[in-house]
């Protein structure tokens, strides 16, 4: 007889990562802690679709149900997430979780659910949209991360330092609240809203002092120009947040803070270092990331409708579209459009 699927809270099993940990496909985004900072900060409600079998993982598809009178009632694997594909040992078992979690669907009335990653469907299934991505592995010496470089980002890391720019490490809450400035100011330049302090404050409670991540901030002249906030699970290190005053971009502390990161999660024994998800039309930080010689691959994003029963395909790049008022915004009204908008988005 085959094991059932049952739809589970991770926030209430206390053995929740170490099972994880012995899962092979786990990355850090499967965590309870990485659901415990989306539920708390925007009330998303978690229902993981599972098999499990002498308490292990045969198949796990996390998802957050998120419920907006703007957006629609969904179910997304997962919100804030670059990719968080499924776990799976077998295709047996990955199907039946999938047929449980599409009737799920259905049941709750939501519109669709968005799958973030590969590993779901064939080649057959119409993606909705699609990103880059980058990989690389850092089981190796300094020496040798440092040959695998393209030219140039040795260069900015020489300047970097040769222009007098300082890196810390940190786990602090005022690290936290350093960064924040700094991705406030970021994402005004680009015409987004930020997201709320609240939900980085809840990465502070929830992973970084749970040591499932760090802060590394750069300075010039006693004053923090650039940083990065990074996630780290078993021997997986994760890039997430990247932020940085554009007035001092000449001294490329960006790439001094990143080669610090690489250098401390190589170090620590992690085996890869992923840098997150890239729209399709941002060649700078495309270019910035394959620098590193990372390897470059394509993340899909699927949708699927439950109640018409079909797929939601369009095939088109993804992107995160800025808007140009926002720029000109006062600041205290574009804190509050983040506050008031992120929620919807998931």
């Amino acid at each position: 007889m085959s094991a059932s699927v049952v739809f589970i809270n991770p926030l209430e099993d206390a053995d929740w990562n170490d099972r994880l940990a012995s899962s092979p496909g786990h990355s850090f985004f499967h965590t309870s802690n990485w659901a415990q900072v989306l539920h708390e900060s925007y009330d998303y409600q978690p229902v993981y679709a599972a098999i499990i079998e002498n308490g292990e993982f045969l198949a796990l598809i996390p998802v957050m149900e998120v419920r907006s009178i703007l957006t629609g009632r969904r179910g997304v694997s997962l919100p804030f997430t670059d990719y968080c594909e499924p776990i799976s040992t077998g295709e047996r078992h990955l199907l039946a979780a999938m047929d449980s979690l599409r009737e799920y669907g259905k049941d709750a009335g939501w519109k669709y659910i968005e799958f973030r990653g590969d590993g779901y469907f064939g080649d057959n299934v119409p993606c909705f949209g699609y990103y880059y991505g980058h990989k690389l592995s850092v089981a190796k010496n300094a020496a040798d991360l440092s040959a695998d470089m393209r030219d140039s980002t040795r260069r900015n890391i020489k300047k970097a330092r040769k222009s007098g720019v300082r890196v810390e490490i940190a786990t602090s809450l005022e690290a936290m609240t350093a960064f924040y400035r700094l991705h406030v100011m970021t994402r005004r330049m680009h015409g987004l809203p930020p997201q709320p302090f609240s939900f980085f404050r809840n990465i502070h409670e929830y992973i970084i002092s749970e040591n499932l991540g760090l802060i590394i901030l750069a300075s010039y002249k006693e004053k923090y120009i650039s940083g990065a906030v990074y996630f780290h699970f078993n021997d997986q290190a994760f890039y997430k947040y990247g932020a940085s005053n554009r007035n001092y971009q000449e001294l490329r502390a960006s790439n001094l803070v990143m080669w610090e990161a690489i250098n401390w999660y190589s170090a620590k024994g992690c085996r890869t270092f992923c840098f997150g998800r890239t729209d399709t039309d941002a060649a700078g930080l495309r270019q910035f990331k394959s620098g590193w010689g990372a390897e470059e691959r394509t993340i899909n994003y699927y949708r699927y409708a439950p109640g018409k029963e079909r797929f939601l395909g369009t095939s088109e790049p993804s992107k995160e579209r800025g808007y140009g008022i926002l720029t000109k915004m006062p600041l205290p009204m574009l804190l509050l459009a983040g506050r008031v908008l992120y929620r919807h988005m998931g």
